[in-house]
């Protein structure tokens, strides 16, 4: 309608009126920054004005001085002694200063330090060229051969036997290529950032120590295959494996975590308390450690776990108390059971039956909780005995027998 034009015809003018008024303030603010801009001008002017007076006043001054020392030739003879011996004087503090530092314990500690870095450097460079050797000398070419018309392994094998390797060696080959920038910044060296950017990863060395024996007990079980033995050898016999088996690159990663413990162990050895890495190599060796140990107990759990159920295979009737994970197993050997004679007759005896004069080999396994003793038949198999087979030692009272005799 008509008024509702009227109403935005009015809004149109307020917002027009409001631009003008900008505008003015824009036009005047402009005006005083251009005379602003113009005094600054008149003033550089001034200056380099005076600057060049001042340089004319030098000039003029110079011949003066000239004139001044070729008419005293015995004050230059001076004053050239003068300043060789102070040349002297200060090179001989230096000296003094350098030659007391270098026999400093601080001086040798840090040589040592140095040197723990030059030799973890090249420690790491022979850790990724194994990586690489595994990864590109077995890991791939198997992978290829898992993919044949007849394939001599399964992918599901190669993952097993393979797990994380080639992760761990992306993983290295970026720490790695850090030290070496580190040493291109020497004296500088600054190596705990380093350490922050590799703590985050180790869970994938854990997969793989968890996996190592397993990984191991496949690569056994797939070399009962003739054809995959056969590729192996093959794969072995490239000039880069220097002799070294499949089992042995398997196993260097089981040792780079405590190496890496051992080495941050001579750094902070020689490391001032007041040096600025000390503190992050303080936290890396910890989280280092910390992961060690779980590793070190995982891999000991699944070894004793193994371990028992392979004892447990080898027993004809079976020995249910060896299924218990909590059951540690200890050691295993031959013991001889002497028979108990008493008045020219046999006893009772506990461990089986035997004869009066025959003494009874027994093979023997002691656990945290049992102990086992079983006899060995002509085959070669092992029997739990009837009667005293499996012996509790959970309410077993120790005696020990102090007389020499």
């Amino acid at each position: 309608s008509y008024s509702d034009i009227l109403i935005e015809r009015e809004v149109l003018m307020q917002k027009y009126i409001h631009l003008v008024q900008i505008v003015e303030t824009e036009k005047v603010a402009a005006n005083q920054l251009r005379h602003q801009l113009e005094d600054q001008d008149t003033e550089i002017e001034r200056l380099k004005s005076e600057i060049v007076a001042l340089n004319k006043t030098k000039e003029k001054m110079r011949p003066y001085q000239g004139n001044q020392e070729d008419e005293d030739p015995d004050i230059k003879k001076i004053k050239k002694v003068q300043s060789f011996m102070r040349g002297w004087l200060c090179r001989r503090k230096w000296k003094t200063i350098v030659q007391d530092y270098i026999c400093s314990p601080h001086a040798e500690s840090m040589r040592k330090r140095n040197q723990i870095v030059f030799n973890m450097v090249e420690a790491e460079s022979e850790y990724v060229h194994q990586l690489y050797v595994l990864v590109n000398c077995f890991l791939r070419p198997l992978r290829m051969a898992a993919s044949s018309k007849k394939p001599p392994i399964s992918h599901d094998d190669v993952s097993s036997i393979f797990l994380n390797s080639e992760t761990i060696m992306f993983l290295h080959e970026i720490f790695h290529q850090g030290l070496k920038a580190r040493i291109a910044n020497w004296p500088t060296l600054i190596l705990a950032d380093l350490f922050d950017i590799l703590l985050p990863m180790l869970n994938i060395y854990q997969e793989f120590v968890r996996n190592h024996q397993y990984s191991l007990q496949v690569l056994a079980n797939c070399k009962q295959n003739r054809d995959f033995d056969k590729l192996l050898k093959q794969y072995e016999a490239n000039p880069a494996c220097e002799g070294r088996m499949l089992e042995t690159f398997l196993t260097y990663p089981m040792f780079q975590i405590p190496r890496y413990i051992i080495t941050l162990h001579e750094l902070l050895a020689h490391t001032p308390h007041e040096h600025v890495e000390r503190k992050s190599l303080e936290f890396a060796k910890s989280k280092l450690e910390e992961l060690s140990r779980v590793m070190h107990d995982e891999v000991s759990d699944t070894e004793n776990i193994r371990k028992n159920l392979a004892i447990e295979r080898t027993i004809v009737e079976g020995c249910d108390i060896l299924l218990d994970t909590s059951q540690t197993f200890i050691r295993q050997g031959s013991l001889i059971q002497v028979p108990s004679v008493e008045r020219g007759k046999l006893s009772k005896v506990r461990l089986g039956s035997l004869s009066l004069k025959k003494e009874g080999e027994r093979q023997c396994f002691l656990f945290t909780k049992h102990f086992l003793i079983c006899t060995r038949s002509s085959g070669g198999k092992l029997h739990l005995l009837k009667t005293g087979g499996v012996l509790s030692l959970i309410e077993c009272t120790l005696v020990e027998e102090t007389e020499a005799s």
